[in-house]
């Protein structure tokens, strides 16, 4: 388009073409710039305002202790919605047939907007072994998930497994080191 300009404007006409061309990029880019600025900004507020209750260091994440840590097979048998205490944003739990004693737990993902369900390759009937923690919460007992294995090939991650870190508190630097780790 430019070389095409170049062909049929004189210098005068070009040059004014040209600054036109320039001042209409440079328009477009603050408005692209502009529109990012603020869905990041909205998306980020958005997102930490959608994890209330899970953060590292809330009353729900100090139930996750590494000395419970343990691990169990089963087959899954859904998804399901669930606020584990009062007040926290809605999360993701797993439900999964224990193979051993046929009871069907609740594995805790984590916060909504972090565990898509149907992002996960995880489907009903699915032979799994879940590594985490037990937790006591009002009186039932949960599995709080650091990563969900299927097969030889497929793990679900959302949990360091070193220290229980949550991966959604982590920051994008911090989660970019962690599956380029893998």
């Amino acid at each position: 388009m430019l070389s095409h300009l170049h062909m049929e404007c004189g210098g005068r006409e070009r040059e004014v073409v040209m600054k036109a061309y320039r001042k209409s990029l440079a328009i477009g880019l603050v408005l692209v710039l502009g529109m990012y600025i603020l869905g990041s900004s909205a998306g980020f507020a958005e997102e930490k305002g959608a994890i209330v209750g899970w953060e590292k260091d809330s009353a729900y994440n100090k139930l996750y202790k590494l000395d419970e840590w343990d691990s169990f097979k089963g087959d899954v048998v859904g998804f399901k919605q669930i606020t584990p205490l009062k007040g926290m944003s809605p999360g993701v739990a797993l439900l999964v047939r224990d193979g051993d004693s046929d009871e069907v737990v609740s594995v805790h993902l984590g916060p909504s907007p972090f565990v898509n369900p149907n992002s996960i390759s995880l489907r009903k009937g699915d032979k799994v072994k879940v590594r985490g923690v037990w937790a006591e919460i009002d009186g039932k007992e949960v599995f709080m998930a650091a990563k969900v294995k299927k097969g030889d090939y497929y793990e679900y991650k959302v949990r360091l497994t070193k220290d229980g870190t949550p991966f959604w508190t982590m920051s994008p630097e911090e989660l970019a080191r962690e599956r380029a780790d893998k």
